[in-house]
Order: C-alpha cells, then structure tokens, then sequence
C-alpha cells in the first residue's frame, strides 16, 4: 500500500460555513496520512468530523492523532469525532508543545469537554483512547515502519512541525508558525530539506502580513521561499485565512502557480499520492 494524503480540513482560525467557501473548504486544519495499513491524522479542527465518520464506513479501526498544538481551531472537532465513542477504536494523540506549560495533551482535549463550555466528558469516549507526551525536536518510530521527525515552531503557546517518512518519501506539516522577513526558520529549513511534500502555514500574503505581526502565522509567499532554499519539490498552501473566500483563493492560487511551478493550493478532500 502506498503513501496517501488526504486534505478533511484546510482553513485556519475558525469553521466557514458559507457558499462562499465550497471551492476551497471551510473546514478547520485536519489532514489524513496513510502509510501502507496505517493512519496518522494531523490535527483535529472540525475536518475530523468527516474523516470519523468515513474511519466508521471503512472500518478503520485505529489512528495516530499528531497535533501541531492544541489551540481550539486544530482540536475543536474532537468532541465530535464519532469513532471515540465506540469502544472497538482505538486513538493514540501525540503532542510536543505542552510540557513547559505543565499540561499534558489528556489534559488539555479533556479541558475543552468540561461544563459549561461542553455538556459530553472525556470519559463518555469508550474508544482506547492513549495519550503521549513528548519535546519537539524528538524523532521517533510509529508502527516499526514510519519515522516521525518534529521541531519548534514560532507561535503563541508553542507549536509543533513534522516530518513524515514512510517508504523513501516524506511529507512535512509545518502549521501554525510565525516567520521573520529577510530571516528563514533554520528549524523549519532542516525539517524540510528535500521534501516530496510540504503543507505550510500560508495563512496571509505578504501584503497583509505587517498587520499581522505576532498573530503566529505565516504567508504562502514564505512557504514559496523555505521550499525552494530547501529543494522540496511541492508546496501545499494550508490553514486559508477566514476572510480568504472562494474568489480571493482562485486568484491566490493563480499568483502561487505563476511564483512557482511547485506550488498548488490546498483544498478540502484533495488527495495527494506519492509515489
């Protein structure tokens, strides 16, 4: 089996539920990877609804959940995620962000299912739900096949990019992180360096981005500039900006595609197979 991508939510910050989003999506950050019979699912914004119910459809019985961080649009779809009521799934959620905060991950995504803010615990999830802690910057190995590389990223309460290498290629989740103009994230440069795919925090363009200075966030024009200093071959622009509707992104991807060739634009359902 090969090594799949597969896009269940692309926009960043907050859900947009409008006709004004059907083209692109308006879905939170959610990305499915499949490596040969296994799955590992990038963040859990409200795309992970979708890919809970399609997981209950095939069968699917169990994933590795990678989050970037836990700020509400990359872990609000938890609580909705059909299979972790049912106790024949199993989950195992990773995060490198919290230690320094003295949180851990089970503690967090239960945080968000407490009264008053939601009437569902945690414990109401009859899946084997597993939790693991770890320091970005670690590498380690899912299922004896899979090399997962992770480092820092610059955003507010810490973040965390990925490397996934799975049978001679790699892709890369570099979302929610802040660049310096002029300065390139040697941290990011290093996780990247010869990607077959990178999905990158494109949520600005380079015009909008000096009202946006500290917000966490980077540009699709940066993502552009890190891929070809590193020589990744492709550059899958993520985590759309909310007021970015369907018309603002046509013309984005217009501009991306005349920048570099190896640009593409993320959109909800999108597969990506490498080969």
């Amino acid at each position: 089996m090969g090594f799949k991508v597969k896009f269940w939510g692309v926009r960043g910050s907050i859900a947009c539920p409008s006709d004004k989003y059907i083209v692109y999506g308006g879905n939170t950050a959610c990305i499915e990877i499949a490596c040969g019979g296994q799955r590992l699912v990038m963040d859990c914004g409200t795309g992970l609804r979708n890919f809970g119910h399609w997981m209950m459809r095939k069968g699917v019985e169990y994933a590795d959940i990678l989050l970037s961080h836990t700020h509400w649009d990359h872990i609000n779809g938890f609580p909705f995620f059909s299979p972790a009521f049912r106790d024949d799934f199993e989950f195992t959620v990773h995060a490198g962000h919290l230690r320094s905060s003295g949180l851990t991950v089970r503690e967090v995504m239960a945080g968000q299912m407490v009264q008053p803010m939601f009437p569902v615990p945690i414990d109401a999830m009859s899946a084997k739900l597993n939790f693991r802690d770890f320091d970005a910057g670690d590498t380690f190995v899912l299922h004896d096949a899979i090399t997962v590389h992770t480092t820092p990223l610059n955003h507010p309460n810490n973040a965390t990019g990925y490397r996934i290498e799975y049978a001679g290629k790699s892709v890369c989740y570099v979302t929610d992180t802040e660049h310096v103009p002029g300065r390139p994230d040697r941290n990011i440069l290093e996780l990247i360096a010869g990607a077959d795919l990178v999905i990158y925090d494109s949520t600005y363009t380079d015009d909008e981005f000096p009202g946006k200075v500290g917000w966490g966030h980077s540009t699709w024009q940066e993502g552009v500039r890190l891929c070809r200093q590193a020589g990744a071959k492709r550059l899958a622009i993520f985590h759309h900006d909310p007021d970015h509707d369907d018309r603002f992104m046509a013309q984005l991807e217009k501009d991306a595609r005349h920048l570099w060739t190896g640009a593409l634009v993320a959109r909800e359902n999108m597969r990506i197979i490498l080969s």
